[in-house]
């Protein structure tokens, strides 16, 4: 469906007209560019843009049927970039993406949503009280829906290093009932950070294209070259994010295996208990196991004292077991 559609002349809006095969001709002639947001279209929805704007076909297709990777791809009328919003859900520790597909041409911005991670409500108000900005032309929008998109990964990346903290500090307490489920935990964390990373990692490469940094020195097309310097700062912004989701991988990956040691140990001492406890029942076992074979030549058989003296003995031995395995902390 149609979210908004405005036409932007100089950084002022004025709302588009309910025909959209009218929407690009009025842009041009007031020398500004028509804007129109979509939020999941049908195909049939979506032919009406396409056949405005002249949209290339495999944009489309990319476009309506979403689960994209972010990338950026130049077409002869137009420009499209794919951006991934992640959304952090505080109740579940979850995180969540959705998809913001910008097409980008001389005289139209068409931005297209699948999900609710996006912003676009947002950046369109926030340009819109930035007339200075928005009057440089599609390419402002463009920089500044990259710029809220990653600007909210560092948001989530933060709320994902809290979470970590707090999964290092579970690790190393005891766990006297044995009721956690640490492992699984770390599972799902390490989970949660590959599909952030699913969504910053790949946008390096586009971000790098539209600042002309590196390799990428040539001029994107619909791009407005002044705009790079902006570009290098949203770049600058994921270049943290990265860092970030790197650091988590590798120490999420310490905390399990710290968590996997931790278990190792506890199973050591748990057998090196049973070992002293199994050793102290097989000394009055070995004893009586004696007495119990029946030989006629044993002559303590018949001294008064033979049974309480056994008792004893066994005693003895026991108390000089325990304490042993006490001293070397087996008990």
């Amino acid at each position: 469906m149609i979210v908004d559609c405005a036409i932007y002349t100089h950084g002022q809006r004025t709302e588009g007209p309910e025909d959209l095969s009218d929407a690009l001709a009025d842009a041009r002639a007031a020398g500004g560019f028509v804007w129109i947001g979509l939020h999941e279209p049908s195909e049939d929805e979506f032919d009406l843009v396409t056949q405005e704007f002249g949209l290339h076909p495999l944009a489309v297709e990319d476009a309506l049927n979403a689960h994209q990777r972010p990338k950026l791809e130049v077409y002869d009328d137009s420009l499209f970039l794919v951006l991934k919003p992640v959304v952090y859900e505080p109740d579940s520790d979850r995180v969540s993406t959705g998809e913001v597909m910008i097409f980008l041409g001389d005289s139209f911005v068409v931005t297209v949503r699948h999900g609710e991670g996006a912003p676009l409500k947002a950046v369109r108000k926030r340009l819109e009280n930035e007339p200075g900005l928005l009057g440089k032309g599609p390419t402002a929008v463009l920089y500044a829906v990259s710029d809220a998109v990653v600007d909210h990964y560092l948001e989530v990346g933060t709320e994902l290093q809290n979470d970590l903290e707090e999964l290092e500090a579970e690790v190393f307490t005891p766990d006297v009932g044995g009721s956690r489920n640490t492992a699984s935990r770390i599972y799902t964390f390490k989970r949660q950070v590959m599909e952030f990373r699913r969504a910053t990692g790949p946008l390096a490469l586009p971000v790098n294209r539209l600042a002309g940094t590196g390799q990428y020195g040539a001029t994107v097309p619909f791009v407005n070259e002044k705009a790079r310097p902006f570009f290098r700062d949203v770049g600058d912004h994921l270049a943290r994010v990265n860092e970030t989701v790197e650091g988590l991988d590798r120490l999420v990956s310490d905390v399990l295996s710290a968590h996997l040691a931790q278990i190792s140990v506890r199973q050591n001492d748990d057998m090196r208990k049973i070992s002293a406890w199994a050793a102290m029942a097989a000394v009055p076992t070995m004893i009586a196991g004696v007495y119990g074979m029946n030989f006629d030549h044993m002559p303590e058989l018949h001294w008064v004292w033979s049974y309480p003296a056994v008792i004893v003995i066994m005693a003895v031995l026991e108390v000089l077991l325990y304490q042993t395995f006490k001293k070397r902390g087996w008990l």
